[in-house]
């Protein structure tokens, strides 16, 4: 029997290489054997620090009974979610039609053409609480394969049937959007619908403990929610108070760990007892963001300053301590499961205390490196270091950039006909030390690196960063040309998806962490705040209108467009404080206090302006000859540090004094520059 999955870039399938079940990789050679065999395909999904993805594999994968009923009657593939998301929310979407119980990991049997024709979870050696035993579903399957070939058939082709017509509501919704025009008025997301969605979130808060789930009992598994809280902290009011309510309670709950700093997955219980012990880099990177967020909302020294601050330090350091690997870049995740006395446990190293954990080895990390995790890493950490004045955390933003920039955006090979080449380039989905994974990357790579690139653009003042964001951009919207929706993955769907007629134009739907959708939404918009090109601004609010108002109505699966739209709805306001050179002399620069004062107001701008950033002039010069227009012209006046406060790109004339910029920002919301005797013309 080959081994196939030994040199895998995933962990996750290097950890069944050595099982009896004769796996393959996804890829075309799986379903050719499984044509010739004439035998069905079972395409089995999970992750590295999945707990029942470990469960089942002890169980059923390592059972050489039930390995030796695999190799005979199937061909098996073996599938890291992490590294094609897009097989996963395929195979996903067609698992819903056969049980409610969707997870990981998740089983598929298809045909040898690709086709879904039943599904499940997790399966047990032996039947439980009413799931079938694996060995029992295998035969089943096997008897529907062989004796009711055309049910089988039937089936598939429904189901199959059932993914394309999704497909199609989806590119009726982008037409609907109007490319090129903004959205219809009928889908966009207005004040009223905000508010709507911060009352639905509010009905489902536990009272008692704190968090979301389905009233009055409140015993569903409780999620951290992350894109959610997000979305009610950028909320005025009883939105901002619920979203900081909430992170507090969860920041001092069994769902984060006091030694370390991280937060679990989720809990499997009202009260934030008994967790999944996993600990994702999505997760972490989002919360850190909320954290500031609530520091910002407070004025950085309210009554929740105090808690978000350490929170915050926290969080920030358990992505530099724990999942930072050697080359600067981040781990996936870390596992539930460590070896203690020589037994598994679940969640045992998390028991431990600091002294205890250090004689211990720490549960293994997942080292894949994602482009798109690491982008909201990367954004995170340059915004808290921004915030909170921890140029470390910013060096660690830019030294995972670098890597990220050095291998994963790599130069294509056009003489190859590779179909993700960028103009010369492509970025990669995921690494494992200096090895790029062959997996396309996906539209939330495009949109979370992008993301993360522009935030660590406004904590350096670096241009650079900044353009190669608007590369990636560009490149979605440039393969979206020819189609009815915004965005587009460059180099189109996974190719064996799209052969078999199981590719997903667009999933925009949310649950951890932000859809491809809303992540390339939110780069786009942010780029229109830099450069003012209303293309950025119409393809943002295009990727809001493809949800439309349902987006408001179902909060907790959309929470990162949603805060997109609310973001939309708000002034554009701007800031942009410039600051001389630093000069190649041991003088002390007179007006060093001036310009610190200047920019800790501007600091503390940060929750009421759209945009709010700090250069150098020879920075500024360098973003404006990069055509981001924001920047034209700015520059320090007389030696001393200016801020510019503008709305809508016109901007007043700039300030010097740290008072005069308070005063400013007190009254800016909502105000029209353009009729102020003081103000600017654009782009002058």
């Amino acid at each position: 029997m080959a081994n196939r999955l030994a040199d895998a870039i995933s962990p996750y399938l290097r950890s069944h290489a050595e099982n009896p079940v004769d796996w393959w990789p996804w890829g075309e050679e799986a379903f050719a054997e499984a044509a010739r065999r004439d035998v069905p395909v079972l395409v089995s999904i999970g992750y590295s620090t999945c707990h029942w993805c470990h469960v089942m594999a002890r169980e059923s994968f390592s059972d050489p009974a039930l390995a030796a009923t695999l190799n005979a009657q199937f061909v098996a593939i073996k599938v890291d979610r992490e590294e094609h998301p897009d097989v996963d929310a395929s195979y996903m979407a067609a698992a819903s039609a056969f049980t409610r119980n969707l997870g990981w990991p998740l089983n598929v049997f298809v045909t040898p053409g690709g086709r879904p024709f039943y599904a499940g979870s997790y399966f047990p050696p032996r039947p439980v609480s009413g799931m079938p035993a694996f060995a029992g579903v295998l035969t089943a399957v096997t008897n529907a394969w062989t004796l009711r070939r055309g049910a089988v058939t039937e089936t598939a082709d429904a189901v199959a049937a059932a993914l394309a017509a999704s497909a199609a509501a989806g590119s009726a919704q982008g037409d609907d959007a109007g490319p090129g025009t903004g959205p219809s008025a009928k889908r966009r997301i207005g004040a009223p619908a905000l508010a709507d969605a911060v009352a639905r979130m509010a009905a489902l808060e536990d009272p008692r403990f704190g968090g979301f789930g389905t009233p009055p009992e409140f015993t569903d598994p409780k999620f951290p929610v992350a894109p959610v809280l997000g979305f009610l902290l950028e909320q005025p009011g009883a939105g901002a108070a619920l979203g900081a309510r909430t992170l507090k309670v969860m920041g001092a709950s069994p769902l984060r760990d006091p030694v370390e700093g991280g937060f679990f997955r989720y809990s499997t219980r009202r009260d934030w007892g008994d967790p999944h012990y996993e600990r994702m880099l999505y997760d972490n990177a989002m919360l850190l963001d909320a954290a500031v967020r609530v520091w910002q909302n407070d004025g950085g020294n309210g009554q929740n300053a105090g808690w978000a601050t350490k929170l915050s330090d926290a969080l920030a350091g358990f992505l530099l301590d724990v999942l930072r690997l050697p080359n600067g870049a981040f781990a996936s995740a870390q596992d539930s499961e460590s070896t203690l006395g020589g037994q598994r446990s679940e969640g045992g190293y998390y028991a431990l205390d600091e002294l205890a954990r250090a004689l211990v080895a720490p549960p293994a990390l997942d080292e894949k490196v994602l482009s798109g995790w690491n982008g909201l890493a990367i954004g995170a950490l340059a915004r808290a270091g921004t915030a909170l004045r921890r140029p470390d955390w910013v060096e660690g933003a830019r030294a995972a950039a670098e890597q990220l920039l050095a291998l994963h955006w790599r130069a294509g090979d056009d003489r190859a006909g590779d179909a993700h080449s960028l103009g010369g380039r492509s970025l990669a989905r995921a690494s494992l030390g200096a090895r790029v994974s062959s997996a396309p990357a996906t539209l939330e790579d495009y949109g979370m690196l992008a993301g993360g690139l522009l935030a660590l653009a406004t904590a350096t003042g670096e241009a650079g960063y900044a353009v190669t964001a608007r590369e990636l951009v560009d490149a979605c919207l440039e393969a979206a040309a020819s189609s009815r929706l915004p965005f587009a993955v460059p180099g189109g769907a996974e190719p064996l998806l799209a052969a078999q007629g199981l590719a997903l134009e667009l999933d925009a739907a949310e649950g951890a962490y932000p859809s491809g959708l809303s992540a390339i939404g939110t780069a786009a918009f942010e780029l229109y705040l830099l450069g003012g090109e209303r293309g950025y601004l119409d393809a943002a609010e295009q990727a809001v209108a493809l949800v439309g108002p349902a987006a408001a109505e179902r909060p907790l699966a959309y929470g990162a467009l949603l805060t997109l739209a609310a973001r939309l709805q708000r002034p554009v306001v701007q800031l942009v404080s410039v600051v001389t050179d630093p000069v190649a002399t041991d003088a002390v620069v007179a007006d060093a206090a001036q310009a610190e004062a200047l920019l800790d107001a501007a600091r503390g701008s940060a929750a009421s302006v759209a945009l709010s950033l700090a250069v150098t002039e020879s920075q500024a010069a360098a973003f404006a000859d990069a055509g981001f227009e924001l920047f034209a012209g700015r520059t320090a006046r007389g030696g001393a540090a200016a801020s510019y406060l503008c709305e809508q790109f016109v901007c007043r004339l700039p300030v010097t004094d740290a008072a005069a910029l308070t005063a400013l920002l007190q009254r800016a919301p909502g105000t029209d520059p353009g009729t102020d005797p003081e103000s600017e013309e654009r782009g002058r």
